[in-house]
């Protein structure tokens, strides 16, 4: 972190600075995709949960160590409350069940699902009685016929108990996901970011590993094949450390609608990896689905923005 300061003070001396934040975007398109499909990898070895209880434990590490060596101050009562609420939301439900939901669906479903949040941010708020625009409500509308041509390649995966269970852990999690964007919206702390995202995922760890080891799910460390161990090293560097900096920087340097341009490409990048690698479905409905879906998200994203 210490040294990403340091760069990013050289950068703004630069006369095509401008190149930087844009491969940063591609950086954070790709690796965020492709976390989908190190996780769908991982599950397939170990469960669920304790991929996710792992994960969250060495990233939250990484980011607890370095402001204990900065001496950053812990964070008050209040902040703690905070702390508190978005690591049951972000990490222990949000990320816990998107990653128990690939184990029974595809990186790539899983994908597309988890960037639908934005739909629950409209629906949550027609429920309150908030007023949104018609666009908005468009969009929505637009990505839910998206949503229904996805799923006509699987309607015959419905009868199958487990695929239906996947899709309601996904779902539950993007609710949890848009949940967890109200919240900070109308609670906002003025605590470093970063090391409050360090101590939810310290939290949300404790709090999985007691429930597995409690329940019995957990099998011994030791037991983990190595190709479980490299999912869980790569969604901890490029999931959780590396590309969160690149994320930031990119937010910083580039215009809204282009730094969030991620959000639209990261399902792609999961559809087109889990069709190379694991010969996942990848068919007209879908990729059309798919496209409809961004389209409709893509409208929903200005909608909220501008409001």
């Amino acid at each position: 972190m210490a040294y990403y300061k340091v760069f990013q003070k050289y950068i703004k001396h630069q006369k095509n600075a401008i190149g930087l934040p844009v491969l940063a975007l591609f950086w954070i398109s790709f690796f965020w995709g492709t976390t989908w499909i190190a996780s769908k990898e991982g599950v397939k070895h170990m469960p669920p949960m304790q991929l996710v209880a792992l994960r969250q434990l060495f990233g939250g590490l990484c980011y607890l160590l370095y402001f204990l060596y900065q001496k950053h101050p812990w964070p008050n009562k209040r902040q703690w409350r905070t702390i508190l609420v978005l690591s049951v939301l972000n990490f222990m439900l949000s990320n816990g069940l998107s990653t128990w939901g690939v184990k029974y669906i595809s990186s790539g479903l899983g994908a597309i699902i988890g960037s639908i949040f934005p739909l629950w941010i409209v629906i949550i708020s027609l429920f309150r009685g908030q007023k949104t625009t018609w666009k908005a409500v468009a969009g929505l509308v637009v990505a839910f016929v998206g949503i229904c041509v996805i799923f006509y390649d699987y309607l015959n995966d419905f009868l199958e108990p487990e695929f239906r269970f996947g899709i309601l852990l996904s779902v539950i999690a993007t609710f949890t996901w848009a949940l967890s964007s109200i919240y900070i919206k109308e609670n906002k702390t003025n605590f470093n970011p970063y090391f409050s995202l360090g101590l939810q995922m310290l939290l949300s760890s404790i709090v999985i590993s007691t429930a597995i080891v409690w329940n019995g799910s957990a099998i011994p460390l030791a037991a983990i094949p190595a190709i479980s161990w490299w999912s869980i090293a790569y969604l901890v560097v490029f999931g959780s450390v590396l590309t969160f900096i690149a994320f930031i920087y990119a937010l910083e340097h580039l215009p809204t609608e282009i730094s969030s341009l991620y959000a639209y490409i990261n399902p792609m990048v999961a559809l087109f990896f889990g069709y190379i690698l694991f010969n996942e479905p990848l068919t007209v409905p879908i990729v059309l689905g798919g496209i409809i879906t961004i389209i409709g998200l893509y409208v929903v994203n200005r909608a909220i923005k501008k409001k």
